[in-house]
């Protein structure tokens, strides 16, 4: 009796999801647990497995269809492969490559095919040789250089027409823009901004940078010293620590801080629990593995689920000031920002300083201007004597 391969239940808020990309087609011998079908929800990517061996039968959810938990996605046929039928199975060789459907993320999939590249001959760098978009990229730079061979899926503009390419969104890509507007809608938001002398932590890390990576197998980067600020200011300053239910105000007295990390298919903000309670190590360990995990798109639900606050460094990407948006329910965002070298008076005398400017974006319906204000004004006196995170 063939058994119903089902979309599972995706976590805390998410409804529906699209499918991203069939790893196996109707008629292929499956084993339990090998992953069949790739689904793309608004935080993360969830591969579907099979329960048991068998058959894969009919598929009920075709590539780009939207489907929630519940539905059902293809049946299994208990048994071997199907008998034979008068028509031979073996396939031409141009279609060998696809009939293998290499292990790609949807993103790179829809790439290789707009321009026309064989997944089977790209390399993949991701977890179990997934191929990704970067990977993709690279086989199209050594092309951009060279003469085209032929006609490619992609022509030039003739007689002076302009040509357009059209590329589907991706559910987390939809996701974002709609949390974004939503914010937008639905906050007062408000951005007060300031500055960082980061000469005494530059100092810290030029001192203890070898012995804290020989002793913790981390380095020490900047954001467990934003981190502990963070938290620090928020001891403080608990309506940014909070959120609006209603008519209520709800101050948690847990800090969840979400750390913002560029991935392949859009931003995602992985969380760190409890990060009042983490060591500097702890924190740098914990921010390296859930960055590498969202670059390898290896984050799960729970990776992402809640958060009280939000870090996010624009900085990595050379931006020198930006404006962040909030992420509701949460009522406050950080934003630091590129280190510059910049000229500054100090002590009546004109001096050179690393100075990085700090933007902290807030919801005015529960946090007033003074609040804010203070706030980064304390997150920039823990920043600039971190010595202090050690004694508070």
């Amino acid at each position: 009796m063939p058994v119903e391969v089902r979309v599972p239940t995706l976590g805390e808020s998410v409804v529906e999801a699209t499918v991203g990309a069939w790893l196996k087609r109707e008629g292929d011998q499956v084993e339990a647990g090998e992953p069949l079908v790739q689904l793309e929800t608004e935080k993360v990517n969830v591969d579907v497995s099979a329960d048991q061996s068998g058959v894969l039968g009919k598929i009920a959810a075709g590539e780009g269809q939207t489907v929630h938990p519940g539905d059902v996605l293809a049946t299994i046929d208990e048994g071997a492969a199907p008998a034979t039928t008068t028509e031979p199975r073996e396939a031409a060789p141009a279609a060998a490559a696809e009939v293998e459907r290499p292990h790609a993320s949807p993103v790179a999939r829809r790439m290789a095919e707009e321009h026309g590249i064989d997944l089977a001959r790209v390399e993949g760098t991701g977890t179990g040789g997934r191929v990704t978009r970067e990977d993709v990229e690279r086989q199209l730079q050594p092309a951009a250089h060279a003469e085209p061979p032929a006609p490619t899926p992609q022509l030039p503009p003739r007689d002076g027409q302009r040509g357009e390419t059209r590329i589907r969104m991706s559910r987390r890509r939809q996701t974002i823009a709609s949390r974004l507007l939503e914010a937008q809608r639905t906050a007062a938001m408000l951005t007060t901004f300031n500055e960082a002398d980061m000469s005494a932590i530059m100092a810290v890390r030029a001192r203890r940078r070898e012995a804290f990576q020989k002793r913790h197998g981390v380095g020490l980067g900047f954001m467990s010293f934003f981190t502990k600020a963070v938290v620090g200011a928020l001891h403080e300053f608990p309506n940014v620590n909070a959120e609006i239910r209603g008519e209520e105000i709800i101050q948690k007295h847990y800090y969840d801080i979400g750390i913002a990390v560029g991935a392949e298919g859009g931003l995602v903000v992985p969380v760190v629990r409890d990060a009042d309670r983490k060591s500097f190590a702890e924190l740098e360990r914990e921010i390296a593995e859930l960055a590498e995990k969202a670059r390898t798109n290896t984050l799960t639900l729970e990776d992402l689920r809640g958060g009280t606050f939000t870090i996010t460094n624009g900085g990595v990407y050379g931006s020198l000031l930006s404006t962040p948006i909030l992420s509701p329910p949460q009522v406050g965002i950080l934003g630091m920002h590129r280190i510059q070298q910049r000229p500054v008076a100090v002590d009546g005398q004109v001096v050179i300083r690393p100075m990085m400017y700090l933007a902290l974006t807030y919801d005015h319906r529960i946090v007033d201007g003074r609040e804010a204000v203070q706030f980064l004004v304390r997150v920039k006196d823990l920043v600039e004597d971190p010595t202090a995170l050690l004694l508070d």
